[in-house]
């Protein structure tokens, strides 16, 4: 139990460390293209694999309905990690890579945002929407983890937790899209600016 009992406090250790990683300055850059994004009414779209879908869909619930509520008019908000037949059919019918570009292709517009999420930074379906909404005008933000990768490389803005652990990184990447839904639910002057 004394090992045992070291590793979580190892754990801990390190999962602070990682949380401690987070740029103040970075989280507020991106709470901008949303306040940016809100204000224009531009559609938000939000994508990620395994974990980072399940944080996707929890980012989109909290910035659809809590800091909706809060505000004058609704955030436009939409996970392309939520719509299983059709992710099925696209994966089945060209490849996985293409399930959330294909959803990009009848949705997206230019001004829009689309924030991805990935502790590798290279998920090729991930990697594959970046790209194809740079070249029509949507905005890219990326959360990854400290190896960047291509994503880093071709989005507009990228935040890094400075962490490969997949457990740790997708922890702290929730707490940065929980910080970016509780700054309209919380902070006075965005309300105020979005009444």
């Amino acid at each position: 139990m004394a090992s045992l009992k070291g590793w979580v406090e190892d754990y801990v250790a390190k999962q602070n460390a990682a949380l401690a990683s987070i740029s103040a300055e970075d989280v507020v850059k991106v709470v901008q293209y949303l306040q940016g994004a809100w204000t224009k009414d531009q559609q938000i779209f939000v994508a990620g694999n395994g974990g980072s879908a399940a944080n996707a869909s929890h980012f989109a619930v909290d910035l659809g309905k809590g800091a909706s509520d809060k505000l004058s008019r609704r955030f436009r908000v939409l996970s392309l990690a939520d719509n299983t037949p059709w992710i099925t059919a696209l994966g089945n019918d060209y490849s996985y890579d293409d399930v959330f570009v294909r959803q990009l292709e009848n949705f997206a517009r230019p001004g829009d945002l689309l924030i991805l999420i990935s502790v590798s930074g290279n998920s090729p379906n991930l990697v594959k929407a970046a790209e194809f909404a740079k070249k029509h005008g949507v905005t890219v933000v990326s959360l990854v983890g400290a190896k960047r990768g291509r994503m880093a490389e071709i989005s507009d803005f990228t935040i890094v937790v400075e962490d490969t652990h997949y457990g740790r990184a997708e922890d702290v990447q929730m707490h940065i899209l929980h910080m970016m839904c509780y700054a309209f639910m919380e902070n006075d002057s965005l309300r105020e600016a979005g009444a």
